[in-house]
């Protein structure tokens, strides 16, 4: 079984910055993707971003020029830097890993989420 943690959340004002950070654990081969999407009240989850094993990244519009993904494969750890954050980024952010386990079969894994709240 694999746990998703999350931490970084919390309420900004329009303008700034947060962290979002996601660690991986538990019984792990390797990780191909990690990533971030996010759902607002009333609106379906949607992509953030995600990050492959070798670093190549892929951004939703509304991410791209403000969010930059990043990842730690040794600490199985992704993060979403997020600046310039507007009213509209109001969501809850959730981690999401495609896993390898030792079995040798890819299952996908979300956190529980991470609210983030921009005041205007």
């Amino acid at each position: 079984q694999v746990q998703l943690a999350e931490s970084g959340g919390g309420l900004v004002q329009t303008g700034g910055s947060l962290r979002l950070s996601c660690a991986a654990s538990g019984i792990i081969r390797s990780i191909y993707v990690m990533g971030w999407y996010r759902q607002a009240p009333g609106r379906e989850r949607e992509l953030v971003a995600t990050i492959t094993s070798d670093g190549s990244a892929v951004y939703a519009d509304a991410a791209k020029g403000r969010f930059t993904i990043s990842r730690d494969n040794v600490k199985n750890t992704v993060y979403l830097q997020m600046d310039s954050l507007k009213p509209e980024d109001t969501a809850a952010f959730y981690c999401y890993a495609d896993v390898l386990n030792l079995r040798g079969s890819r299952q996908s894994y979300w956190g529980e989420g991470s609210l983030v709240t921009v005041s205007s």
